[in-house]
């Protein structure tokens, strides 16, 4: 997915996505060229830390200075939005999510923007698992800005019922989170963790074999098909 597209997604308007992309893919990009600090565009920065270097730089440069102050401000928030786009990590599989989406002819537009936004972590699915587990559902870590709301039953499996449900996710730190999206931790009925023989070191992730999260009734059906079709026992 797109700079400009993403900021579509996140409900930009379009003189924002605009003005946004062509200070990212124009201006802030010769000027960066020419302060010798990249060789190519902005827009082919796909690390979060050498984006935020870069920034840092550029943001000490004498004409970003001039035409940010002469610009309310402009360039600074062109710089957090690409710094926020890139923090997202999108990938592959979350492009094609997003495409289905919108190529839904079931859904309505309010369904659509509701499944969207929740597919890329905010939007009221978020809020739902903040309010219900109050934290990492298996530390208890409380600051939301490292959490991250991850699905049980996969998005690509879920029903759009499913995908919106908040007994669906867990709010997990993202070590966890990586481990239980990919089948190399899950968690029994009693919600006692598993951990796979696949997952090397465990331990110098955080994870440990007493961990345990609180699960209630909704999310067992969930977590029967995380442990049954997602887990790698063996």
């Amino acid at each position: 997915m797109t700079f400009e597209e993403w900021m579509r997604y996140r409900g930009l308007s379009e003189s924002s996505v605009k003005k946004y992309e062509g200070a990212i893919s124009g201006a802030m990009t010769e000027w960066a060229i020419d302060g010798d600090l990249i060789e190519g565009p902005l827009t082919s920065i796909q690390s979060h830390s050498r984006f935020e270097s870069v920034a840092t730089a550029l943001r000490e440069l004498p004409i970003y200075q001039m035409r940010n102050k002469r610009g309310h401000s402009m360039y600074n928030s062109a710089l957090n939005k690409f710094t926020e786009y890139l923090k997202e990590g999108f990938d592959s599989d979350i492009e094609s999510d997003l495409e289905s989406i919108l190529l839904e002819t079931d859904a309505t537009d309010t369904e659509k923007a509701s499944l969207l936004k929740t597919r890329i972590g905010q939007g009221n699915f978020r809020q739902k698992l903040i309010a219900l587990w109050g934290g990492c559902a298996v530390t208890g870590y409380k600051d939301p800005a490292m959490l991250v709301a991850s699905h049980i039953k996969p998005w690509k499996v879920a029903s759009n019922l499913e995908r919106l449900d908040q007994y669906n996710g867990l709010l997990l730190l993202p070590t966890l989170d990586k481990a239980f999206d990919t089948g190399l931790i899950s968690f029994d009925k009693s919600g006692s963790i598993m951990i796979s023989p696949l997952l090397e070191n465990p331990e110098l992730l955080g994870v440990s074999v007493d961990m345990i999260v609180k699960l209630k009734t909704q999310h067992q059906e969930y977590m029967k098909f995380h442990r049954e079709q997602v887990y790698r026992g063996t």
